[in-house]
């Protein structure tokens, strides 16, 4: 085993607080695997160790994010998560195929899929926004993740106004799907669009509250008007 993950572990381990331990499963109806160490606290860990590596060739460093993501730990794959997304200068399209295969492979949680997505992989599609037609094909999974990251991947850009036409058509995808983690992901995908947006948003969900769950459609008029809210709230 490579020498830095072992000292990552090491170094989680010494900072294990219990408190933190302790509260972590709450946030998860999944059983999940935790030192019980603070964001903060992983994320100067994962910093220090990536200037370590910093000079090594991009599939080393995957490598390496696979062998902590491979653990399960949230901490361990919040590190390997930020490193990849350090390494968004050096994106090429065949990355996307090892992006996708860690959704599948490793992503069994909610706070994973997002901290993936939100980051590593829509960075990616900001860079080679061609990749859509794979997030489209993401909604048709079985994996409740991969239909969960098809939308949360889109969050930033859609919180810029970017792919306006690729949101709703995700949406529209993902519109009455039955898993309640993937309902409040394209409702938050939603509600960040209305941000610039607002209209079109607004319009979009007059147009399918009938059949939109109404976890999603809370989630997609969070951030509307009191009166907007109002409107789409009626039965």
């Amino acid at each position: 085993m490579n020498s830095i993950i072992l000292q990552i572990r090491k170094e989680l381990k010494q900072n294990v607080d219990e408190k933190t331990k302790n509260n972590s499963s709450r946030f998860f109806k999944e059983e999940i695997k935790s030192y019980g160490v603070k964001t903060v606290l992983v994320t100067k860990i994962a910093k220090k160790h990536y200037e370590n590596i910093s000079g090594k060739d991009k599939p080393e460093i995957f490598a390496l994010c696979e062998e902590l993501l491979s653990s399960d730990y949230m901490e361990e794959s919040f590190i390997a998560f930020k490193w990849s997304y350090y390494l968004r200068g050096q994106y090429e399209p065949e990355d996307f195929v090892i992006l996708e295969r860690w959704v599948g492979d490793y992503v069994n949680n909610w706070a994973k899929c997002d901290t993936l997505c939100n980051h590593t992989i829509g960075t990616f599609i900001d860079m080679y926004p061609q990749y859509i037609d794979s997030l489209r094909k993401w909604t048709a999974s079985d994996n409740r993740w991969y239909r969960r990251a098809a939308a949360v991947t889109l969050i930033l850009a859609a919180r810029r106004g970017d792919f306006l036409d690729d949101v709703l058509e995700i949406a529209d995808l993902l519109l009455t799907d039955e898993d309640d983690l993937v309902r409040k992901g394209y409702g938050w995908m939603l509600k960040e669009a209305s941000r610039e947006h607002q209209q079109e948003i607004f319009d979009y969900v007059m147009q399918n509250k009938k059949v939109m769950p109404r976890t999603a459609l809370r989630y997609a008029i969070e951030k509307f008007p009191k009166d907007l809210r109002a409107k789409a709230m009626e039965k």
